[in-house]
């Protein structure tokens, strides 16, 4: 009798490591055109996040005709639930990345992600907004489907062609952020410490200012106005706190759920990449390199840890038995 296959269960928080490699993608392709560095290495790092989300959306979907009950349970947890969202934001990135080599193909996918991520963040709001939520679990994961959702459809539609709908959706992600920060720094302020398990996702705080300002850019013409100076101030003063806060986040040992600072780090380079190419001289094009090697840095230790994870056998990470007359038995390693 032949061994069953093994199919691991990636959880869609896995999907944060697209984020963070299109992100850097993409602070690479305008860096490549503020200050003329090898094209190649953007396009190296957007080919591995296309690489990256093709696997990662195979398993997820395995996971749903093989494990469909793991997959609900992820559904049903208060904290996991909203990574189900970057599910639709991460095929949106492809499908920027994939701009300049295939239109129809870009289009596609971008429409298909879209129509996922409103429909999630419709779905989840709604959820949210019954009530009887336990406030421990209130964390900054909650950014994930209406704020990191619409930031990103909205710049995304402006790279294709389509400004005045990314227009609507920077609306629904910057008014969002505000009710959303303010909800969480009420938890964070008055209620118990985030348990060490939960700290990385922090992480996901210094992306909405900062993010929403790459999106800002997208969907605006023009010279560099206070807005958008404002957004990325904020979002330096996010990354400043997370700083202050490394030592008290890492009690928590390395895992893949650090990736959760990429996004926010590379669109913290990415934004004043933007404003250079906008005529923008002040502050932010003075900080503009300095904030480029940050994201760097931080996107190559994590993906560094994440490779030494896997090296070593230490990823946690659930798996299904696959044997021919059944649907699978699910174990963990």
């Amino acid at each position: 009798m032949s061994a069953p296959l093994k199919l691991p269960l990636v959880p869609a928080a896995y999907f944060g490591m697209v984020l963070g490699l299109a992100g850097l993608g993409g602070s690479w392709r305008a860096a490549t055109r503020v200050w003329q560095l090898p094209s190649a290495i953007g396009e190296a790092i957007v080919f591995l996040s296309v690489a990256v989300w093709a696997v990662l959306l195979v398993l997820y979907i395995l996971k749903w005709a093989v494990a469909r009950e793991e997959a609900l349970k992820e559904v049903a947890h208060p904290v996991q639930c909203c990574f189900i969202g970057l599910v639709g934001v991460a095929t949106m990135l492809v499908a920027g990345g994939l701009l300049p080599y295939s239109r129809v193909g870009a289009e596609t996918l971008f429409a298909l992600g879209a129509v996922y991520t409103l429909a999630f963040a419709v779905w989840r709001t709604g959820g949210l907004w019954q009530g009887e939520r336990d406030v421990a679990m209130t964390t900054a994961v909650l950014y994930l489907p209406t704020v990191a959702g619409s930031f990103v459809t909205a710049a995304v539609a402006a790279a294709l062609g389509f400004p005045d709908w990314g227009q609507l959706f920077f609306g629904v992600g910057f008014f969002a952020w505000l009710a959303i920060e303010s909800a969480l720094l009420h938890r964070l302020l008055t209620a118990t410490p985030l348990p060490p398990a939960l700290r990385p996702t922090l992480g996901v705080q210094l992306a909405p200012p900062v993010v929403g300002a790459v999106a800002y850019i997208s969907v605006t013409q023009g010279p560099p106005d206070i807005l958008v100076h404002a957004m990325v101030g904020y979002g330096i003063l996010q990354a400043l706190i997370m700083l202050r806060l490394l030592p008290w986040i890492m009690k928590e040992s390395f895992a893949p759920s650090y990736w959760a600072f990429t996004f926010g780090a590379t669109a913290l380079a990415t934004a004043p990449l933007r404003l250079i190419e906008r005529g923008d001289t002040g502050p932010v094009a003075q900080l503009a390199p300095i904030l480029f090697a940050a994201a760097n840095i931080v996107v190559g230790l994590i993906a560094l840890g994440t490779i030494w994870l896997i090296a070593t056998g230490k990823l946690t990470i659930g798996w299904v038995e696959i044997s021919r007359r059944d649907t699978g038995t699910v174990g963990q390693r």
